[in-house]
């Protein structure tokens, strides 16, 4: 139902800070810029930093992960690992790094199978929400599946254009927490069905134009566009 993750925006008191590490360390291009926030090109994806001075904000203590190529992975952990303690995790053949950036989010970098150079998409977001069943019902019906329980039902894994993670307050890997007021930003090749679907579970639905913006049932903000805007 949901065709591509847009973008994904995060919260930042300082635009600068944010600019050092995105640009300056991991090689993202600047794509837009206003004195409240700065748009980053992560493959398919659009990253935006936005300060806290209007609606909707950006995510806090988000736990994200971007892909890189496989064969990259040894040249980032030898050049972010001069600078910041990172973390590693292997998810079967593939192996992960995490770091934080000057906001406090969770940055992951994963060996994926992309083309590169560099950062080539975001693959996975993680939303602390305050009921799984609740949320759960919600992503379903925008066509998301799931492929993974925890043990003790604290976090569901669901698939659908990236892995999206619900995960009940606690702390993942590398200490991550779930982001919390998140804005995702998808495409639909028809949003009209895609907001029938959540119709009755949202908090909100409106519309900007042929985009529907809507707030799920935790508060963060989806908003759905037509495919072709992509």
């Amino acid at each position: 139902m949901l065709a591509a993750l847009e973008h994904l925006a995060l919260e930042a008191k300082s635009l600068d800070s944010a600019c050092a590490f995105y640009a300056g360390e991991l090689d993202l291009d600047v794509v837009a810029e206003s004195d409240r926030e700065l748009s980053f090109s992560a493959g398919e994806t659009t990253l935006v930093v936005r300060r806290p001075d209007g609606v909707p904000r950006g995510g806090l203590h988000t736990h994200f992960a971007f892909s890189i190529p496989a064969d990259e992975y040894d040249d980032w952990w030898d050049r972010l690992s001069a600078e910041r303690d990172l973390e590693e995790h292997t998810f079967g053949s593939a192996s992960s790094l995490y770091c934080y950036d000057p906001a406090g989010n969770c940055v992951e970098l994963g060996q994926s199978d992309v083309a590169g150079p560099g950062i080539d998409g975001i693959f996975e977001v993680v939303l602390e929400v305050e009921g799984l069943d609740r949320a759960l019902a919600f992503y379903e019906a925008l066509g998301f599946s799931v492929v993974d329980r925890g043990a003790k039902r604290r976090r569901v894994r669901l698939s659908g254009p990236m892995d999206l993670e619900l995960w009940e307050p606690h702390l993942g890997l590398a200490d991550a927490r779930g982001g919390v007021h998140v804005d995702l930003g998808f495409t639909a090749p028809d949003v009209d069905a895609a907001v029938e679907a959540i119709r009755g579970r949202a908090c909100r639905i409106g519309r900007d134009g042929e985009r529907a913006v809507v707030r799920d049932p935790d508060g963060h903000y989806l908003t759905i566009a037509p495919e072709e805007e992509g």
